[in-house]
């Protein structure tokens, strides 16, 4: 299996080489070349545990991972979770049914491919003999989650990017509270999309990236799209031949990453009902799909921070398909984009996709219905999706992250405190972090101090 990018100006690679690049040359993000059909497999991978399904669906595309190392990097990525189905699917209604994503090390859905891509990172360096400086950038959960998967990993050093003041104070205590020496929480005075640009800047200049060798944890890197699209499989499967295709994935999300997973599947002969895009109060993709016009707004603080985004990368991937798979189009889109900051396309369809947005003034209210109506307890992200959950439709949200992460939020509603021994541990650790302007120059130079030399 080879993967191509979106803009069409590099070259196809392996699997292993597109998730060591992360975001291709030409600055477009991978794609696999062919997609295979899922159709005539489903039927066997039905009883799969979820490593086993993991790894029947990866054999699919890591075609230049032997299959014993492949096995033994995704039984050791989900060792770690906290359930015994790794992702449980839980029914509150008979039309209402909630994909819990957050029983990994930090709680978040981004533990599934953080995992994951952390294992890839170390087989690389086992491969080529030369050191990886990753670098990310995080609106909350993706910091955390990218720190744990890569901690004390041999030869790899981590730089992570996050908007100062705007994510949960528990969020940053997971970022900064490691105690790890390859680890480097860098607070910027800015906010996400300003952190996800110097990334791309950074990832733009190929000099920069040889030297240091630089790869990426966030959902631009095309191993992080896959390994979540499992989840959705995982997910379909368990939901009964009488469901599969008349229910509706709602997914809260910001960079559509998390969305764009699930709709692969689509692309692999999997018949779903539709996916419902669930966005806060910054609600670019919402505006997207509701008028057509892809437009750069500014970041409203909210509570439900992991989504308080404008530049939705992962809106390129699907760009791609929604052209006709014409690289030359997709480059133009993007560069008027990035000119003008915003783009408005005519008779703008994208099949199977519906939105919805949740402000601050209704998260805490449909928290507390959730609470009321199903006695069970979402954090203020997964609310984003019960906003106007229809009555007579199959619904399956997915629940992105554990309550705990976000104590304000219940107490204020009445609803108490939640609480989690993994969060409580790191209420004793002095924290370790570094403050910095978003410019490029300033984190370019910060890393080439910092990071071990590639070769």
């Amino acid at each position: 299996m080879r993967f191509v990018s979106t803009r069409g100006q590099s070259g196809s690679v392996e699997f292993c080489e597109a998730v060591s690049q992360g975001l291709a040359p030409d600055g477009g993000l991978y794609l696999p070349e062919t997609f295979p059909d899922l159709s005539e497999r489903v039927g066997l991978w039905s009883d799969l545990s979820y490593p086993q399904l993991c790894l029947e669906f990866f054999r699919l595309f890591a075609t230049d991972l032997e299959p014993e190392v492949l096995k033994r990097v995704i039984d050791e990525s989900y060792a770690g979770f906290g359930h015994p189905e790794t992702a449980p699917l839980v029914e509150l209604s008979d039309h209402c049914k909630v994909l819990e994503l957050f029983h990994g090390p930090t709680l978040a859905f981004k533990d599934f491919a953080l995992q994951l891509l952390g294992n890839l990172y170390e087989i690389q360096i086992a491969r080529t003999g030369r050191n990886l400086t990753i670098l990310g950038a995080t609106s909350g959960d993706t910091g955390a989650a990218a720190i744990s998967g890569l901690l004390g990993k041999r030869g790899v050093t981590v730089f992570i990017l996050y908007p100062d003041g705007k994510v949960s104070p528990l969020q940053e205590r997971q970022m900064t509270c490691t105690e790890a020496e390859n680890v480097f929480p860098i607070a910027i005075k800015g906010t996400f999309d300003d952190a996800q640009h110097t990334v791309k800047e950074l990832f733009s200049d190929l000099r920069f990236r040889e030297e240091v060798g630089l790869s990426a944890v966030n959902s631009i890197n095309l191993a992080r799209i896959l390994a979540q699209t499992v989840y959705y499989l995982y997910a379909w499967l368990r939901l009964g031949e009488g469901a599969r295709e008349s229910t509706t994935f709602v997914v809260p999300t910001g960079n559509f990453g998390n969305v764009f997973a699930g709709w692969l599947l689509t692309k692999m002969g999997i018949r779903i009902s539709g996916f419902r895009v669930a966005t806060n109060q910054n609600d670019v993709l919402h505006r997207l799909f509701d008028t057509g016009e892809y437009s750069l707004g500014s970041v409203v603080p909210s509570l439900a921070p992991s989504m308080d985004i404008q530049v939705a990368s992962n809106f390129e991937r699907l760009l791609y398909f929604i052209l006709g798979g014409n690289p030359q189009k997709v480059r133009e889109v993007m560069d008027h984009f990035r000119r003008e900051g915003r783009y408005c396309f005519e008779n703008f369809v994208a099949k199977g996709f519906s939105s919805s947005s949740a402000s601050d003034s209704e998260i805490p209210g449909i928290i507390s219905m959730v609470s009321r109506e199903f006695g069970y307890l979402v954090d203020p992200h997964t609310a984003c999706g019960f906003k106007d959950l229809p009555t007579d439709a199959k619904s399956l949200v997915l629940a992105t992250a554990h309550p705990a992460k976000f104590p304000d939020v219940y107490e204020d509603a009445g609803l108490g405190k939640p609480t989690s021994p993994v969060l409580e541990s790191l209420l004793g650790k002095d924290p370790v972090k570094y403050e910095s302007g978003h410019d490029v120059s300033s984190i370019r130079s910060f890393i080439e101090s910092h990071c071990r030399p590639s070769g």
